[in-house]
């Protein structure tokens, strides 16, 4: 047996050596190369769970000033306009359900709503944008609230009053209409006379409140039918008494409402911002509308509207021979909403009615019959019945602040530079989803 001490050396040769390196150099790049793959993947996983999670919540989807309105506040807000109309929309089922009550209508805009989501999404959107606004606004003014009027309202919205619960303010006031001139007692003899008109606190424009009614809850109403006369004295049955509403009882419906927000994307915090901004809103409302006058430019006028032009210029003449407007209106009029009052439209101002008719109206003389006017509708020959400064009663006063209002706030958005960008078209959230109507 060959003794192994006797065994000779392996000698490799400079070639057998450099084969081994690239071998040993190979294993390592195909080592490393794959423990690059897999930090790769690891790397695309993780960033597109952060982009999802986080990074694209974060894009900005409109910039008011320096401030950016993220696309997850945004998603957020979206979602709670759809969990509102489903509300509303499950109240107008349950009532047409149980009560036979024929909310059709409603129902139907509702849906329309929810079906488009581009459209809410626009509809959020420029409603995140005036916010936004008003907030800048408030601080440019130096417009606070306190922590006590956040609390109130909080506890308001969830009807929950500790020092009672407030009575509205109804004040019956009395619109007296112009004394009309005498070229509009040459054409009419019936003088409009003063309507009462109720004038009632204002409620608040937001309730963040999930489980709230979003409309005041309708009372069905019934004809109770005479029983039989019964000869057996009733006995007496304890007259049901309601649960006090409790400190902790709110307590514990805030919580739940928090929750259910919160389960859509929106915080705490942001839902407290939400009470915040109604407060400042309506400072900031009073404020720019403090100026607007009680009464307003109107005319009172009555037209006959027909579908073309030639039979407009026939029935013109018509009355410029001296036919009576009212019998005129009540036989060719195709508006048949005031046809049969001869074609009266009442007293109505500025941004009422379309551009072209307004435009007619406001420019002619009292008792004069106009030329035809095209409009979208057809054809409008118009008689102007009087032209005067009228007194608003508390509707058209409270329309004439919005009007007002809003007009600041198409300024304030030029002023405070909006950016409304496009990046959310295909980003609207479509949940949550109406259920359907249980049967």
């Amino acid at each position: 047996m060959p003794n192994p001490r006797d065994s000779k050396p392996v000698l490799h040769t400079k070639k057998h050596i450099a084969r081994l390196e690239r071998e040993k150099f190979q294993t390592r790049l195909i080592l490393f190369s794959f423990i690059g793959i897999v930090v790769i993947v690891v790397g695309l996983i993780v960033y597109g769970y952060l982009d999802i999670k986080y990074f694209q919540a974060l894009q900005p989807v409109a910039k008011v000033g320096n401030v950016n309105i993220s696309l997850g506040e945004w998603q957020a807000r979206v979602r709670m306009e759809r969990s509102r109309l489903i509300s509303q929309l499950q109240l107008y089922q349950q009532y047409s359900q149980y009560f036979g009550m024929d909310f059709s209508s409603q129902e139907q805009q509702i849906t329309s709503q929810l079906d488009v989501p581009t459209t809410m999404g626009q509809t959020v959107l420029d409603q995140m944008i005036d916010e936004e606004v008003v907030r800048q606004e408030t601080t440019k003014r130096g417009i606070t609230f306190s922590k006590e009027e956040v609390d109130q309202a909080i506890q308001a919205s969830y009807q929950y009053y500790p020092n009672g619960s407030p009575t509205p303010t109804i004040t019956p006031t009395v619109v007296n209409f112009p004394t009309l001139s005498p070229d509009t007692l040459k054409i009419v003899t019936i003088t409009p006379t003063p309507t009462a008109v109720l004038t009632e606190t204002p409620a608040p424009t937001f309730t963040p409140n999930p489980s709230a009614s979003p409309t005041p809850t309708l009372q069905p109403t019934g004809t109770a039918t005479p029983g039989p006369t019964s000869t057996i004295e009733p006995t007496s049955t304890p007259i049901p008494t309601s649960t006090p509403y409790t400190l902790q009882g709110f307590n514990d419906a805030y919580k739940k409402g928090v929750a259910q927000l919160i389960t859509i994307g929106l915080t705490e915090a942001q839902i407290r911002q939400l009470y915040e901004y109604d407060i400042l809103r309506q400072k900031l409302f009073d404020i720019i509308t403090a100026d607007v006058p009680r009464s307003q430019d109107q005319v009172w006028a009555r037209h006959i509207l027909v579908s073309d032009e030639a039979t407009a210029n026939t029935v013109h003449q018509r009355l410029l021979n001296g036919e009576d407007f009212a019998k005129v209106a009540s036989e060719v009029s195709i508006d048949t909403g005031t046809k049969d009052k001869g074609g009266d439209l009442g007293w109505f101002g500025k941004g009422a009615m379309v551009a072209e008719f307004e435009t007619a109206a406001f420019s002619q003389k009292v008792g004069e019959i106009g030329q035809p006017v095209k409009s979208q509708f057809g054809y409008h020959i118009i008689q102007v019945l009087a032209h005067e400064e009228v007194p608003l009663d508390s509707t058209g006063y409270n329309q004439a602040k919005q009007t007002a209002f809003n007009a600041w706030l198409t300024q304030a958005r030029n002023e405070y530079k909006v950016a409304n960008y496009n990046n959310w078209q295909n980003l609207v959230p479509t949940d949550p989803v109406a259920p359907a109507v249980a049967q």
